[in-house]
């Protein structure tokens, strides 16, 4: 199985073609679409994303991710990471560091195979999606190990107190764990703020509240309505949670 993540939209011939691309490589392959709307070249707010969803995957399912707009520079390595058991295929941009981070055993390879004609801004399709069918039939492409320093994934943190992504009802989601906070926190909206509720019918029409949504991060919602709007949020805002 691979489960594919990307912020190239559900719109034109991209996700399609990756898939095509998949198909070329591997006949039995088992392709489903994880996300395609990842923040748009954004790769720090789609690794805390990508993070939060990983626990609901089959732990056979390879993962492959990409949001990268550092396509064609060469200082961007093409990475292939196993943690805890599960492979992933991507830019090394930060995309796969909180995983990484999360994980108990992390090992990590640089793909140094390349397909005749790679072109300089479609690595998806050209180079890591037949890296990924290979993996996902049992063969090796030609990889070099890298350490973890390598990666440099150490320093970064396992939550992001900012926006990373808004969702197609406008609910706001944070980088933020609901594990790590408590109930009775409210988050600052500028002039104004929300309390926590457990579901959205436990306020009233056009109230907003933030709840630990169903990939335990904490997000912002408005009962039937649009928090991105109500509080004028986007990908990258800073979030203040503080104890009154």
């Amino acid at each position: 199985m691979i489960l594919l993540f990307t912020d190239y939209g559900w719109q034109g011939a991209y996700a399609g073609q990756l898939k095509a691309a998949i198909y070329n490589n591997s006949k039995s392959a088992w392709v489903i679409d994880l996300q395609h709307d990842a923040p748009m070249f954004n790769p720090r707010a789609s690794a805390y994303l990508l993070a939060s969803l990983i626990e609901f995957l089959p732990p056979e399912a390879l993962v492959l991710a990409i949001v990268d707009p550092g396509v064609g520079d060469v200082a961007r390595r093409p990475l292939v990471m196993k943690a805890d058991g599960r492979y992933y295929v991507g830019p090394d941009n930060g995309l796969l560091n909180v995983i990484a981070k999360q994980a108990a055993c992390a090992e990590f390879w640089c793909i140094d195979w390349q397909p005749p004609g790679l072109t300089k801004t479609f690595h998806g399709r050209d180079l890591f999606a037949p890296v990924a069918a290979m993996l996902d039939r049992g063969d090796s492409p030609e990889l070099t190990p890298l350490s973890a320093e390598e990666i440099g994934f150490k320093n970064w943190p396992l939550e992001l107190a900012e926006v990373i992504y808004v969702d197609n009802f406008g609910n706001v989601i944070t980088g933020l764990k609901g594990a790590s906070v408590s109930t009775d926190m409210r988050i600052h909206l500028g002039e104004r703020e929300v309390g926590f509720a457990e579901t959205f019918s436990k306020v009233a029409e056009g109230e907003g509240l933030w709840h630990i949504n169903a990939n335990g991060l904490v997000e912002i919602a408005v009962n039937q309505g649009t928090a991105a709007l109500a509080y004028n949020l986007k990908i990258g805002d800073p979030v203040y949670m503080y104890q009154p």
